[in-house]
């Protein structure tokens, strides 16, 4: 059965999830597909929860605060805005919200309980992120929840890594375990509906490589058995094959003819066809055929997991100079609407 179309996957989605491997790029792929998203007229908020500043680094804007930041205008009217969430902040705002705390939220920070409920206490500082993001999904114009219009049409969340990226979506329903009454449980059983919701899928991000591919793969059956829904596997930095393969094969079938016929494209090129020049050339065309070899058996474990494959190239240059932009337009080309 093939694979879902992306447009399909991508229908009534409202909160994109962004997670994979430790350095496969996941940050650059949620920004550019939160870029991409907002050049269809949407106006999408692009959040991170690790403090790592990702996202001003992508944009080449000032690190961001704890409120939304504009990134971008587009001429059509879609906007790009960011914002990192930092869990100190986000408790405060929550003990106000729930609590009206007011001045006593700034006395509970100065005796440190602050600090020990988003570094020490298990499991709240997931919370407190996650609610913010419910927050800004559900965020109206109107004086209550739910009153008005949407604020963001879209919202793509640069998760955890795939490690503990499970962990971190269900954390509230452990909460809500806890918490049986109270805005506590109320709040923690309405993230997790969300999060749960059709709106809302993930994405996995992969390299063509064994050990993210193999993350991936387990991140995508831990997902799916905790009932979050999936959304595409993006396998990032594709790079073009250097050599032509029809020649890759004719090496393995007949290295003779292939020794042969580099030893002739020296001499047109001008260069002398020295024994060592010849075997080094051939050495390095045989670690790409294996390599090559290696990206087409990962590609058919990619595609096997049955979910809906984007491929991103890699930017010789990262994603300096408008890298960005380059892969949102890979993305819209690729059924980003």
């Amino acid at each position: 059965m093939a694979n879902p179309p992306l447009p399909r996957v991508l229908d009534g989605v409202r909160l994109h999830v962004v997670t994979g491997k430790g350095g496969v790029g996941k940050t650059t792929v949620a920004a550019a597909l939160a870029l991409a998203l907002s050049r269809t007229g949407r106006k999408v908020l692009l959040v991170e929860v690790e403090g790592r500043q990702g996202i001003s680094q992508a944009f080449d804007v000032p690190p961001l605060g704890t409120e939304e930041a504009r990134l971008v205008t587009h001429a059509g009217g879609g906007e790009l805005w960011g914002l990192s969430v930092e869990a100190k902040a986000a408790l405060l705002e929550y003990l106000q919200t729930f609590y009206k705390l007011g001045r006593a939220g700034g006395a509970l920070e100065r005796m440190g309980v602050v600090d020990f409920a988003t570094t020490i206490a298990p499991g709240v500082r997931d919370v407190l992120l996650t609610g913010k993001v419910y927050e800004a999904v559900g965020r109206t114009t109107g004086p209550k929840r739910g009153q008005g219009r949407r604020v963001w049409d879209a919202v793509v969340l640069d998760a955890p890594p795939t490690g503990r990226i499970t962990r971190f979506l269900d954390v509230n329903v452990q909460v809500a375990d806890l918490a049986r009454i109270g805005p506590i449980h109320s709040q923690a059983e309405s993230i997790t509906r969300m999060l749960k919701d059709r709106q809302t899928v993930v994405h996995v991000v992969t390299l063509l490589e064994e050990m993210p591919v193999q993350e991936t793969a387990d991140a995508v059956a831990e997902l799916s058995a905790e009932g979050f829904g999936l959304g595409a596997v993006v396998v990032n930095q594709v790079r073009e094959p250097l050599v032509d393969e029809g020649l890759l094969d004719l090496a393995a079938a007949d290295p003779g003819r292939v020794e042969a016929r580099v030893r002739d494209d020296l001499a047109t090129a001008g260069l002398r066809a020295s024994g060592r020049t010849v075997t080094g050339l051939l050495e390095q065309a045989h670690d790409h055929a294996e390599r090559v070899a290696l990206e087409h058996s990962l590609e058919d474990d990619v595609a096997a997991l049955g979910l809906s494959v984007v491929t991103l190239p890699a930017l010789a240059a990262g994603i300096e100079e408008g890298g960005i932009a380059v892969l949102a337009d890979v993305l819209a080309e690729q059924g980003v609407h």
